[in-house]
């Protein structure tokens, strides 16, 4: 059994590099099975986008502003302010400009593609519900002709696909997500948010998928920074685990990242209320940052509903807006 928590070993922070490509068994997919699969999650997300998330995602991410458009004729009620005098003095009637929202945006999706995304205990691995969560990002994007492209990491950033437009192109960010290989086993979130702020000199929606288990100490500079130029979006994904760990006896934990192995008693009271106590503790850390910073996280759980937790975030954010 593989799980992960800050008191079965040693943080991600101080974690290994391996040395040889990570060899993930699940990564070598039929071809057949590859393309069934994106298929499932192309209808399950678009029929989401289209049914709960439709207009939200629009009214919550702006345009970088307004572009003027055409000009018409003057009606009662009209700004004075608008008015093109130019125009106005050649026709010898009142005409106003009329300005459109520009709405092309560029979203980057930074998943997460270390070893620990290959957990999960409700019938999903976590890497499962970032891909699904990848993909209904990227249609919203798609659907408002904005730009949307990928960056996967591990401690340090493995693949890269440009920003780019249409369907054909999500449904390759998908595929990629599904069938990349990681090299290394590791997370450096430091490291994926600070390729972020070298890369984007234009402001991004930055959806940043993971499941923020390195010390918040060790991204908060990082973090910070990045989201001083970007609007970014954290997306915890998190497995019932790790909050509720059941009774089981004696089993063999695996740290997924270093591949340390370790024997632990799960019906020990001690070990549970370290156990519960550490989680807890790691969890509201990563809160409190991102309190602090002021961005609006999302948290998703493996087996749950990612998309009612996607339409929460934008009612709060067209609350707030």
């Amino acid at each position: 059994m593989g799980t992960k928590g800050q008191t079965l070993k040693k943080s991600l922070a101080n974690a290994a590099p391996a040395e040889a490509p990570f060899d993930d068994d699940d990564a070598t997919v039929d071809h057949r099975e590859l393309i069934a699969r994106i298929r499932k999650i192309e209808i399950a997300t678009t029929r989401k986008v289209n049914d709960q998330l439709a207009g939200q995602y629009h009214s919550v991410f702006k345009g970088r502003g307004m572009s003027f458009d055409e000009v018409r004729p003057y009606q009662p009620g009209d700004e004075i302010r608008f008015i093109d005098w130019n125009v106005t003095a050649r026709s010898n009637e009142p005409f106003v400009k009329r300005f459109v929202e520009e709405r092309e945006l560029t979203v980057m999706l930074l998943v997460d593609a270390s070893a620990s995304l290959r957990f999960g205990s409700n019938l999903q691995l976590k890497r499962e519900v970032a891909a699904e969560l990848a993909a209904l990002l990227a249609f919203s994007a798609t659907k408002n002709n904005d730009r949307v492209g990928l960056a996967m990491f591990t401690d340090h950033v493995e693949h890269i696909v440009t920003p780019k437009k249409g369907k054909k192109h999500v449904l390759r960010l998908i595929s990629d997500v599904l069938t990349h290989r990681p090299k290394r086993r590791g997370t450096r979130l430091d490291e994926a948010l600070g390729w972020m702020t070298r890369i984007g000199r234009r402001k991004t929606i930055c959806f940043v998928v993971s499941d923020f288990l390195a010390p918040p100490e060790s991204f908060e500079k990082a973090l910070s920074i990045v989201a001083r130029r970007h609007d970014v979006v954290p997306i915890v994904v998190r497995d019932k685990i790790e909050r509720e760990l059941p009774k089981m006896g004696l089993v063999l934990a695996e740290d997924l990242e270093t591949g340390r192995e370790v024997w632990i008693d799960t019906d020990s009271k001690r070990f549970r209320e370290r156990y519960f106590a550490e989680n807890e503790k790691q969890h509201k850390r990563l809160k409190d940052l991102f309190r602090k910073l002021k961005l609006d996280a999302i948290e998703v759980e493996t087996g749950g509903s990612y998309a009612k937790a996607l339409v929460q975030f934008f009612e709060l954010r067209a609350r707030r807006h």
